[in-house]
């Protein structure tokens, strides 16, 4: 018997593929950053315990080393899984001289347990600005410029003091709620602060400097990391980092159509 063809029947649209969307965003910062005289520098996921800890101001049995979890490669003698895109900078400084003016987007890792705010596999967004005459002003600057940029209007930003062995002084960094402004007692972003801690900055330790063959006493710099799944979430209402690396096509989607 031969199977019959309905040539008059409708077809079957194909679903189309679409970009992920942390692809998507990274896409967006990375063009937002080199509209103001950025450049793009990349590095190793598997990085030397020296240059992940020790040329960023971290020896051995410095306490700093316990605020990052981290994994150690089997049978390869003192290399990790780089605990932030930091490396880049040395990488970079070693290589260059300045002025030097990079973002280097990556994915890192930590060892922790998982929830709907914590991965053990996420990415950052790292940047980092040596020359003369280089002051915290210009760091404000660069952040109020990327998130007026990313979020699409005006974004306050607010720097407050906090620890990164790298730099000093240190400096955390919030912005201007996204969705409620501080208006809603029961945002989920901000708690009705109007405050969104997103990421660390700060003036580049001048061992830091050093460890990247750089004089201290005539250059000074800033660098600054920004978490590139909590920004995304704060910016699209996004409740889980989880589902940034699941299997389910529906996230995919929304940011596709």
């Amino acid at each position: 018997m031969t199977n019959k063809i309905d040539i008059t029947a409708p077809g079957k649209k194909a679903e189309k593929g679409g970009v992920h969307p942390l692809t998507k965003e990274v896409r967006k910062m990375e063009d937002i950053f080199q509209s103001i005289g950025f450049e793009i520098a990349d590095g190793p996921w598997i990085e030397t315990e020296e240059i992940n800890f020790d040329s960023l101001n971290v020896p051995k049995n410095h306490p700093a080393r316990d605020m990052q979890d981290t994994f150690w490669i089997k049978n390869l003698k003192e290399t990790v899984l780089r605990t932030q895109t930091s490396d880049v900078q040395i990488r970079y400084m070693r290589n260059h001289e300045p002025p030097i003016r990079i973002i280097s987007p990556g994915r890192v890792f930590r060892n922790e347990s998982t929830d709907a705010r914590h991965e053990a596999e996420f990415h950052q967004i790292e940047g980092l600005v040596i020359g003369k005459n280089i002051s915290v002003a210009n760091l404000k600057a660069i952040f109020d410029s990327f998130f007026k940029g990313y979020v699409g209007k005006d974004i306050e930003t607010r720097l407050r003091p906090g620890f990164f062995p790298f730099v000093e002084p240190g400096i955390e960094v919030d912005v201007t709620c996204f969705r409620c402004g501080g208006t809603d007692k029961k945002c989920e972003l901000c708690s009705g602060t109007g405050w969104m801690e997103l990421g660390g900055s700060g003036m580049v330790h001048p061992n830091v400097l050093k460890a990247g063959g750089i004089d201290p006493e005539k250059y000074q710099g800033f660098a600054f990391g920004l978490g590139i799944e909590r920004t995304i979430m704060a910016k699209y209402g996004i409740k889980d980092i989880r589902d940034f690396l699941n299997s389910d096509t529906e996230m995919i989607k929304q940011f596709n159509k």
